[in-house]
């Protein structure tokens, strides 16, 4: 496969890019862009794990995007909300794919906080170009554990007084008096095993040990790769999230005009088809989210949409798991297969 970096301004200015990966034959079925999450990078769909989504899109022909947003580990930090993806980072990123390619539409993949913040922007129209969305693990509606429903209410103020990001790779150095402090309640906390940056992740954005995967669902290499793909994420976003979980959806924070006050007391202004993906076994976003947006969604437009329930799967396992591409791809593929993207 070949790869190569398109670089495109979001609406705001900010410089981010897209990484266009192809194989040896022309793509037959048009693009697809996949959206990662929350202080990562779009290298996470590209774990050592085998067969990787990627891999099977661009075997079905499929054009592959992955969008470097505002969130990602290889921007500069910066503090970053959804409200500031959905307006002026996502609707660029479609822009750019349209017109690299000449496609009048697309496809997507969007995981986590890129699956929040994209939901917006479909929502509020900003992306009419994309007419298949598979959400995985979080979109319209955020249901956490009750854990981190506590840990949200109750910590985020006072640590957003002494620092404005969270960093996983405080498991391997920690630089100031607050991270050494927050690493010294990881290790006391997590045991569930030997790697820092795991342990941190998990403390950051779920209640599990682990939160974000089950480690029976990666290999080896995958365990130790992820040490390199996890990084700062800014306080912002957390308060935002933290006010989306207390009213049970996405709320905006910055009253941009772009974007509806409330999004769910309206009908979404995309025609867009939804397939929305839930594991099992996530502690970080409870899969009874994910069936809450479908059933809101299917309110609005009966029989268009699709849910799938995975046995087994946490969060981010189910792009990097080491079967993932026997249990989880060829549901995601015949979704974005489906009436050739179009109802």
């Amino acid at each position: 496969m070949s790869e190569r970096i398109v670089s495109f301004r979001a609406r705001d200015g900010l410089e981010c890019n897209l990484i266009n990966v192809r194989g040896s034959d022309r793509p037959e079925k048009g693009p697809v862009i996949l959206v990662h999450g929350a202080g990562v990078r779009a290298n996470i769909f590209r774990a050592p794990s085998g067969r990787t989504l990627v891999d099977s899109l661009v075997e079905a022909g499929y054009d592959v995007w992955l969008e470097n947003w505002r969130a990602s580990i290889d921007l500069p930090p910066n503090e970053w909300t959804l409200d500031q993806a959905a307006v002026f980072d996502h609707p660029a990123a479609v822009e750019t794919v349209v017109r690299e390619t000449g496609a009048p539409e697309l496809r997507a993949v969007i995981h986590c906080q890129g699956s929040t913040s994209f939901m917006m922007s479909a929502l509020a129209g900003l992306v009419p170009q994309v007419k298949t969305i598979v959400s995985n693990a979080v979109s319209l509606h955020t249901i956490v554990p009750r854990w981190s429903h506590l840990k949200l209410d109750y910590a985020i103020a006072p640590v957003g007084r002494l620092t404005r990001f969270l960093n996983p790779q405080w498991g391997l150095e920690a630089p100031t008096l607050t991270a050494k402090a927050i690493n010294a309640v990881v290790q006391l906390t997590h045991h569930e095993c030997r790697n820092p940056v795991c342990k941190e992740v998990s403390f950051t954005y779920g209640s599990g040990f682990p939160a974000l995967w089950r480690h029976e669902n990666l290999n080896d290499e995958t365990h130790e790769w992820l040490k390199g793909e996890f990084a700062a994420v800014p306080m912002t976003f957390f308060n935002q999230i933290r006010r989306c979980v207390d009213v049970g959806h996405l709320v905006g924070v910055d009253g941009r005009d772009e974007l509806p006050a409330d999004f769910t007391a309206q009908a979404p202004r995309t025609d867009a088809r939804f397939a929305f993906f839930a594991g099992e076994k996530n502690r970080c976003f409870l899969p009874s989210g994910q069936v809450e947006s479908f059933r809101w969604f299917e309110h609005h437009r009966p029989g268009c949409h699709a849910l799938h329930e995975l046995p087994g799967y946490g969060h981010l396992d189910v792009f990097m798991g080491k079967d993932a591409a026997r249990d989880v791809f060829p549901a995601m593929l015949a979704e974005l297969d489906r009436n050739g993207g179009r109802r």
